[in-house]
């Protein structure tokens, strides 16, 4: 039994407990979350490691009259049992009635919807700024940690945000980590901050202009109870630099930090996984096995992530063998692109691995540093399209944002042997900044026929040929093609065409052209991701006016939040049933 816990369901309910009880709920809080994060598995140990902060921030301040801001906001468990969701934290019936970050659709007290990186400072100042244009007097407080500091736009935020002159609280949690190790320069002067117990005089936060506080434990919440309160309606910007143990109070989390910032379902008891699934062949796993295989070959290779080693599945025993030949920028994608085009315009070759819903923050980078530049770098975009994750993640986009840019070529593989086709001719040739969708996270193999290289002009594989349809199915989405194809002929008698595209960049004006003489009436196109800007009005305003008809099938311009995959398959037409219905009334005619 919670005897503290039990009494609390919103912020003012603190207010009344004594600093003991305080204490007490910090540590009722842990054990709960744990049992939680045992059921349902999620950030474990950035949230373990924030409890006493958040418990502090919302007794000290008058939350949501006083605006908290958190960055990454994965940090915001705690934040939430205390602000009117204790549910969905105690009650397993509920346990999915929440998302794992902030939404302003569940509470008053969430500002934000915020599930990437490095924002929190700007969205501060902003937040500042219209409270002063307006003549209003309230604190406005950043939790900012878990390498978000290295992010470009944190940055930014702070060069603005000591020029305010006014209220901002940013405090900043030192957990001496990102996902993986941190790296850069930054983290270095925090180093050195921590080991001085913040009294050395090179420190970064002082340049910028912000007075400083120094916290030793972050995890005592009287001492950062102290420090929150010196600061509480302050007239000027202040640090807070806070030391926290990421993972605090659960041993296997203190001693695999990096395992452990996300986990899934696990025993309490001995720490282990309660997956029973049988391990597979994983995209991640097949590039950093032939990544590592050429680069002791070839020196000039050099892998790049922004924080996210393991999307590249550069485990930390692979990133020590290359000290040189692997390179984390920090949470920083728009520095990524950069850095691997620099890379590319001296010689080397570059391969950058990025979550599709991350290389949303590289647009301008894409467009002017690497293919405006003609930079022969590749980049492969991992856990692409249509998924059931929150909002802030979604990995449906990249298509339409990619392929549209002057001369990147955007490929989309089916299977392990294109992906490493593709692979491998991106990253010996010379001409082309290349990007490569990769397709899903278990590898699947088909006998396909492979390019010996795969510049323009575009060239689409015919898998199977048929009459009346060609169906062209983009990546992953091939197979669902092939689907459509077996039913139409099981149940209709009708032989369509299946076209793998293998680019989401181009279109092979020669095949198209040739559908129309082989008496196809309709071609369809089927992707992962939004239709919008998408492959497939590629092919639609190809044939224009003509004759042929053509459908898109894809995902809608929408944020989808926490849906059943299957759900929105069936939203957006995605089942082979739909998909044949939906021919079958086109080409009735």
């Amino acid at each position: 039994m919670c005897k503290v816990l039990d009494k609390i369901n919103t912020p003012k309910d603190l207010k009344v407990l004594s600093k003991n009880e305080l204490v007490q709920l910090c540590e009722e809080i842990r054990q709960q979350m744990l049992l939680r994060l045992s059921m349902t598995g999620g950030h474990v140990g950035s949230n373990l490691a924030v409890i006493e902060a958040t418990v502090a921030l919302h007794y000290v301040f008058n939350a949501p009259l006083d605006k908290i801001i958190f960055d990454v906001s994965h940090q915001c468990y705690t934040h939430k049992l205390l602000t009117g969701r204790k549910e969905a934290y105690i009650d397993p019936a509920k346990f999915s009635s929440v998302s794992g970050f902030t939404n302003p659709a569940e509470s008053e007290y969430d500002i934000f919807s915020i599930g990437h990186t490095s924002t929190a400072v700007s969205l501060a100042c902003g937040m500042a700024k219209g409270r002063d244009v307006k003549g209003e007097r309230h604190n406005v407080a950043a939790l900012v940690g878990d390498g978000a500091l290295s992010g470009g736009e944190a940055f930014e935020g702070l060069n603005n945000a000591a020029a305010l002159g006014s209220n901002l609280i940013l405090v900043v949690n030192d957990n001496d980590m990102s996902i993986a190790e941190n790296h850069g320069g930054l983290y270095q002067n925090l180093r050195l901050l921590r080991e001085s117990d913040g009294k050395a005089s090179c420190n970064i936060f002082r340049a910028f202009g912000f007075d400083y506080i120094f916290v030793r434990d972050g995890n005592d919440f009287n001492e950062i109870t102290d420090a929150l309160e010196k600061a509480k309606n302050t007239d000027h910007p202040v640090v807070i630099h806070m030391c926290t143990v990421k993972g605090k109070g659960y041993l296997p989390a203190e001693l695999d930090r990096e395992n452990w910032h996300y986990m899934g379902p696990f025993d309490i008891d001995t720490g282990k996984s309660k997956s029973k699934t049988a391990p597979v062949e994983t995209y991640e796993a097949l590039t950093a096995a032939y990544l590592a295989g050429e680069m002791r070959k070839d020196p000039t290779i050099t892998a790049v992530t922004a924080g996210t080693p393991k999307v590249l599945g550069f485990e930390e025993e692979l990133r020590k063998q290359f000290p040189k030949q692997f390179v984390d920028v920090g949470i920083a994608e728009g520095h990524a692109v950069a850095f691997v085009s620099g890379i590319a315009k001296a010689g080397g070759k570059p391969v950058f691995g990025v979550s599709s819903s991350f290389l949303q923050r590289t647009y301008d980078q894409l467009s002017s540093d690497l293919a405006l530049n003609h930079s022969p770098a590749v980049i492969l975009v991992f856990f692409a399209g249509i998924a059931e994750g929150s909002q802030t993640h979604m990995g449906s986009f990249d298509i339409p944002l990619a392929s549209n840019i002057p001369g990147i070529i955007y490929l989309a593989p089916t299977c392990r042997e294109e992906y490493l086709g593709m692979l491998e001719w991106g990253l010996y040739q010379t001409e082309h900044p290349v990007i490569i969708r990769v397709p899903g996270v278990e590898t699947v193999s088909r006998d396909a026929a492979l390019l010996s290289e795969y510049g323009y002009p575009a060239k689409y594989e015919i898998v199977e040929h048929g009459t009346t349809v060609a169906i062209l199915g983009l990546g992953k989405f091939f197979a669902l093609g092939k689907r459509v194809r077996e039913k139409l002929e099981a149940e209709y008698g009708i032989h369509a065409t299946l076209i793998n595209p293998r680019y989401a960049s181009a279109v092979d004006d020669k095949m198209l052209n040739a559908l129309s003489g082989y008496g196809h009436k309709a071609v369809i196109t089927l992707e992962d991701g939004v239709i919008d800007g998408g492959f497939g009005e590629k092919i639609a305003r190809f044939y224009g006016t003509s004759s042929m008809k053509v459908l898109n099938f894809g995902a809608g311009k929408e944020f989808v939040n926490h849906v059943n995959v299957k759900e929105q398959y069936f939203r957006y037409h995605l089942t082979p049933e739909q998909i044949v219905s939906d021919i079958l009334e086109v080409i009735k005619d």
